[in-house]
């Protein structure tokens, strides 16, 4: 299954409401769930970005849709980076010409 690395940045909604991050982070993890996807970690950084979430989705598709969704609420927005294993990316490197 894909891995997706979601970066994200409180918008002003989110950040008057950071005291409902975890009951947030709650929320899409059931909403992944109920897709077939897999929420691995999410972590509160510092810098750039305010969080940083790793979940493995079905496809492209998927994902897309879960952060629609999560966009719409209004507290977040998302820049999604499709991350390859040392797997895909020898059998990337195997097929260059």
């Amino acid at each position: 299954m894909p891995t997706y690395i979601v970066l994200g940045n409180f918008t002003d909604q989110g950040i008057r409401g950071v005291r409902d991050s975890i009951k947030r982070e709650d929320a899409f993890r059931r909403q992944c769930d109920k897709v077939g996807a897999k929420v691995k970690d999410v972590y509160r950084t510092m810098g750039r970005y305010d969080l940083a979430a790793v979940v493995d989705a079905p496809d492209d598709v998927t994902v897309s849709s879960l952060l629609y969704s999560t966009g719409t609420l209004g507290n977040i927005r998302t820049e999604t980076l499709r991350a390859f294993t040392r797997e895909e990316t020898e059998e990337a490197l195997s097929k260059m010409m």
